[in-house]
């Protein structure tokens, strides 16, 4: 079968933004060679289940941060119910542990959303013909976070890294406020409140909030020098 009578790649587009969904779908619709086509969105991890469920496409374009939940969860849910889809992550986030989640929840590539869109094209296509897209620094990473057994560097007590708004939500968290609750005292959506944690704890190296409040509480009973 040659190029031109071959049926299109098809491709499921996963991000909260419809402006990036646009602008992705754009890309892949002028490719001929493979030609390539969207055939279903979705903006969340529930509407991606369950879209993809309905079109079955070769390939998932998935972003990470979601409004109701991670796209890593969404990647498990999707190659339990599909193991024959190819999932590429496809963020703005450059994080080890981040690479080695999707790995390990199954992706078969992980791109930055800065890529070129020759770049997205060819790893559409080579993903599709059954390899994996990494960049040789992000595997050797990965493979230093396995035989640590999946845990990066001990935690941290720095709190420099943090923004001013992740700083306010950490601050109500070790007040004892729930995600709700902080949500309500800064004027922010409880999602919103999720993902600055995701962030705290990414930048602290932490899993729980509990720990994550414990360092602020430390840090701000030590005296500044």
């Amino acid at each position: 079968m040659n190029e031109t009578t071959r049926p299109p790649l098809r491709i499921m587009l996963v991000d909260d933004s419809e402006l990036v969904r646009r602008g992705i779908k754009t890309v892949i619709s002028a490719s001929e060679h493979p030609p390539m086509r969207v055939v279903s969105e979705a903006g969340n991890v529930e509407d991606a289940v369950a879209e993809c469920l309905r079109t079955k496409p070769e390939i998932v374009l998935l972003d990470i941060r979601l409004p109701d939940g991670s796209g890593f969860d969404a990647c498990r849910r999707i190659l339990n119910r599909l193991p024959e889809t190819r999932i590429i992550v496809l963020t703005s986030h450059s994080n080890d542990n981040f690479v080695y989640e999707a790995v390990t929840s199954g992706a078969h590539g992980y791109l930055m959303k800065e890529i070129d869109p020759q770049g997205l094209l060819q790893a559409l296509q080579d993903v599709a013909a059954g390899r994996s897209i990494l960049d040789p620094d992000a595997t050797s990473r990965v493979l230093r976070l396995l035989r640590a057994g999946g845990t990066s560097a001990e935690p941290t007590n720095d709190l420099s890294g943090l923004s001013h708004q992740e700083r306010r939500v950490l601050a109500l968290v070790a007040d004892g406020m729930t995600n709700k609750q902080v949500g309500e005292q800064l004027g922010l959506s409880e999602n919103t409140v999720k993902n600055y944690l995701v962030n705290v704890f990414e930048k602290l190296r932490v899993k729980r909030r509990a720990h994550a409040a414990a360092i602020y509480v430390q840090q701000a009973q030590t005296p500044t020098q």
